[in-house]
């Protein structure tokens, strides 16, 4: 059974207060309650049934839930005090009464049910169990505050516990954190030191290969500039040669304008003593003349290589050629 029990005002008698007790069994008032109503003096004793209960919300067009939620909320005390009224209407028949319960929302009232009340005989008897359900709420509510009070004296002093602890390892922690900052320091400061030792050694291991690139590029610069010097000396030497054979004979024959063999080639009407004497005359005169040719240009260019070789053939054929005429002629 559960019970509860709280003071209404009753709007049509000002300045009055009342008791009232309700009583239901079950997690709800669905199932039905019974009200006990009291002002110290006179008491009223009623019962509201589930078929009126579900009258009443199918009247007020709501959901039994929403229905059960209110009433709860305006007999039990549960909901704000201002939301909800009372008002009382004597029964002159039966010698009892009418308790009404309304809900009040933004200044419109609607009634949520009412209760016929009895007068009780003995209402003597009805205020004592009112007080003794009171006594005994009282001292159920003072167990369990007294209950809560030393759970919460427990809990206080958990806490400090714990408070007292979180001082501890937050200071251990702060002792941790500096040792760990001062060995991290050190460790950083010797990696710091091994990378500038090894960021020098690398910028002096560049710096010995770009000097061995730079003595590399010279020495193939100068061995390159040897070649190409050599190889402008060889063909310099190519170009003097070749126009120094043509030019070594060339002008030995056009210095020689009155030369018998040209005459001979011209003159093909003379008689043959006179060809034999050009003939001998052909064979001393260039004799005489090319070695002088040859050694001053033997100085200017050096012997040329085979130049002895090819005087030679071209005297002989020069001969040859001069012995064949003579024949023919």
């Amino acid at each position: 059974m559960n019970t509860a029990v709280r003071e209404i005002r009753v709007s049509s008698q000002p300045g009055s207060s009342y008791f009232l007790r309700v009583d239901w069994k079950g997690r709800s008032l669905a199932s039905g309650f019974r009200v006990l109503l009291t002002d110290g003096q006179d008491a009223w004793r009623g019962e509201v049934g589930e078929a009126t209960m579900s009258g009443e919300a199918a009247e007020l067009e709501m959901t039994m839930e929403k229905y059960i939620q209110d009433l709860e909320r305006a007999l039990t005390g549960a909901g704000e005090p201002d939301s909800y009224s009372f008002s009382l209407s004597p029964e002159a028949a039966s010698g009892g009464v009418t308790l009404t319960y309304e809900k009040m929302q933004k200044e419109i009232s609607f009634r949520l049910g009412s209760v016929l009340l009895e007068a009780e005989l003995r209402p003597a008897e009805a205020l004592r169990q009112l007080l003794l359900h009171s006594l005994q709420r009282g001292n159920g509510l003072q167990n369990q505050n007294q209950k809560l009070q030393e759970e919460n004296q427990r809990l206080r002093g958990e806490q400090q516990r714990i408070c007292a602890e979180l001082q501890r390892y937050a200071g251990g922690k702060e002792a941790l954190e500096a040792e760990l900052y001062s060995r991290f320091v050190l460790v950083l400061n010797e990696k710091k030191a091994k990378i500038r030792h090894l960021q020098d050694g690398l910028s002096k291991l560049q710096e010995a290969r770009n000097s061995d690139g730079q003595k590399s590029k010279s020495s193939e610069r100068s061995t390159r500039s040897a070649e190409e010097e050599e190889d402008e000396y060889g063909g310099s030497t190519d170009e003097e040669e070749a126009p120094s054979s043509p030019t070594s004979t060339l002008p030995s024959r056009s210095s020689r304008p009155d030369s018998p063999l040209d005459d001979s080639l011209r003159d093909i009407t003379d008689v043959a003593p006179s060809r034999k004497r050009r003939f001998r005359h052909l064979g001393q005169d260039p004799a005489g003349k090319r070695p002088v040719a040859e050694a001053r240009q033997r100085e200017r260019t050096g012997p040329p290589a085979g130049s002895s070789k090819l005087q030679t053939p071209q005297r002989s054929a020069d001969a040859a050629a001069a012995e064949d005429l003579f024949e023919d002629f």
